[in-house]
């Protein structure tokens, strides 16, 4: 019999980003406040695009976003917000991406971290997730509860845990 693992990733449904940013702009349509701000969310690609005219309406837009974002049941720790850009027109941009796959940094400090517990269980790199394999069940649960308390950038989940 094989010996237990799981995996840790760091993913989001990209369908259920598209409709929170949909109905985001249904919703910045019809605000008053940001009607007259010329707020608008441009989603291009896996990029998405918001636009204000000014940085207190550039930051409602985004506080509707991570609302609408939260109801979907995506966390907003996987959302790349980009610093503010002026543009042309006194227009004020943001970039925002939705995180896929857990970044090689990261990947290399939940790894050590797993280390440290000197636990025997062995943590991989396998491209963009984290594979933790063990003899026994507890000490997997115990990793899983430390990565649970970890203070990462990014939300974790835990998969194929057999």
């Amino acid at each position: 019999m094989p010996n237990p693992s799981f995996d840790i990733e760091s993913t989001a449904d990209f369908q259920e980003f598209r409709n929170a940013v949909h109905q985001a702009s249904k919703e910045i349509t019809t605000r008053y406040d940001l009607k007259r701000a010329n707020s608008r969310l441009d989603l291009q690609d896996q990029t998405l695009l918001a636009e204000a005219a000014d940085e207190m309406s550039l930051r409602q837009t985004l506080d509707v976003l991570k609302t609408r974002v939260v109801r979907r049941g995506i966390d907003v720790k996987s959302l790349n917000i980009s610093d503010v850009e002026t543009g042309g027109g006194g227009v004020y941009r943001q970039r925002i991406e939705l995180q896929q796959g857990i970044p090689i940094e990261t990947c290399k400090k939940i790894v050590a971290s797993i280390k440290k517990l000197k636990l025997k269980v062995q943590a991989s790199i396998q491209g963009d997730s984290v594979r933790v394999s063990g003899k026994k069940l507890d000490d997997l649960q115990q990793v899983i509860a430390h990565l649970k308390e970890l203070d990462l950038d990014l939300p974790l989940r835990f998969k194929n845990y057999r």
